[in-house]
């Protein structure tokens, strides 16, 4: 399987001359070439390839104008082509949106393959420098001599932060040993998640933590004369306030996928429309501080690398009316019905314990059979499939 280690850079003035030039042809041959696909398919119709697009490399840099293209390695610039290539081969597969022109005020990266760079006994030196560059190894059981990196990214972020992230084709880990333990996620604003088993998770809410300071900066920002270099730092300030909250925000993401792998061998979590939850005005701010996709994406690669098995139920599944007990399922649910009581068994539900109860048993009943989940009684919880109300007999919840 192939990882990958960041870490922290400090490059030495005369090698950040360097990146930064490096970047700056790598932004200028993505955006050159963006716009000649764009102006050949609206003025010929017809499609580029990857092909096409390294010839247009190859002329840019034996043109006059663009010769000092020629200044840095030419491998960033031939990734920059295979990237561009990529995202279009995406978004034409409907993967992705349409690729955008790169930013000088973003993030900024160049990436090196094996012809680009030298990396023996730990120590890494790129095309066109002449010291190798100085990085913090923060993996203490990994010894960074052993590695053989099959690509080099060096990225700058927004606040001046230099990074190096290597590439790294290692063997498959060992499983992690069983534990037994299933667990369904069901994943909320108030509580960040709620396990079948009770357990309620603290939502962070890393942004509202630091909203005031945020908000402070920004409008320091503001009134500083565009193209000044206070307005330079002020922007610097801004970014460095927006890393914290991502930095906090993927810690806790972190901790809390690799401790759900850890103890469960089994985990069902829900097929969430994120895109079209933050279309709510109202919750949008707080569904994108959760961070729900980012979480799925880390338990999807986390229980793969540990042996661990992820079910995801359809996101019509409706898990928080319907009782976990009896299989009843309600008419309606308004969100400000935390909890509720069956009308047919009288049992009193925690309206998120409930949900996660209703998501494990769905995700089970889809990895043994694929069919219905039955319940204990007459009732039964039709296939997450099937997502059509069915009849009600008895009326709203009794709190």
């Amino acid at each position: 399987m192939r990882t990958a280690y960041k870490c922290r850079v400090y490059p030495t003035p005369g090698q950040a001359a360097v990146l930064n030039r490096t970047f700056g042809c790598v932004r200028f041959v993505w955006n050159r070439t963006l716009a000649w696909r764009r102006a050949r398919y609206h003025g010929e119709r017809v499609t580029t390839n990857f092909v096409q697009a390294n010839a247009h490399l190859t002329a840019m840099k034996a043109g006059e104008e663009t010769a000092w293209l020629n200044e840095v390695s030419s491998v960033p610039l031939q990734q920059a082509i295979r990237h561009q290539q990529a995202a279009f081969t995406n978004f034409f597969a409907g993967r992705a949106k349409y690729p955008r022109y790169k930013s000088r005020t973003g993030r900024q990266s160049a990436e090196y393959t094996r012809s680009g760079f030298r990396y023996h006994d730990g120590r890494l030196s790129l095309a066109k420098m002449d010291a190798p560059l100085e990085f913090v190894w923060s993996w203490p059981e990994v010894d960074p001599a052993a590695i053989d990196p099959t690509t080099v990214t060096v990225s700058r972020d927004p606040c001046g932060r230099w990074y190096v992230s290597f590439a790294v084709d290692v063997d498959d880990p060992e499983q992690a040993p069983a534990t037994g333990a299933v667990a369904g996620v069901d994943l909320g604003v108030k509580h960040f998640a709620v396990t079948s088993g009770g357990e309620k998770i603290a939502n962070p809410r890393v942004l509202a933590k630091r909203e005031r300071n945020l908000a402070r900066y920004q409008r320091r920002m503001a009134r500083k004369q565009r193209g000044s270099n206070n307005r330079a730092k002020a922007k610097a300030k801004v970014a460095r306030a927006h890393r914290k909250v991502a930095a906090s925000r993927a810690d806790f993401l972190h901790r809390t996928s690799t401790r759900l792998v850890r103890d469960h061998d089994v985990i069902v979590i829900e097929d969430l429309a994120v895109k079209n939850m933050v279309r709510n005005r109202s919750l949008a701010k707080a569904i994108s501080d959760a961070g729900w996709g980012t979480f799925r994406r880390m338990l999807e690669y986390k229980a793969a690398k540990h042996g661990r098995h992820l079910i995801v139920i359809d996101r019509w599944y409706p898990s928080s009316k319907t009782c976990s007990v009896c299989g009843h399922l309600l008419a309606e649910l308004s969100l400000s019905t935390r909890h509720w009581t069956c009308p047919a068994c009288r049992t009193l539900h925690d309206r998120d314990v409930n949900a996660a109860k209703n998501i494990l048993a769905a995700g089970l009943a889809v990895s043994a059979c694929g069919g219905d989940v039955r319940h204990s009684g007459s009732a039964r919880v039709r296939s997450p499939g099937k997502q059509e109300p069915r009849p009600v007999k008895v009326g709203l919840p009794r709190l």
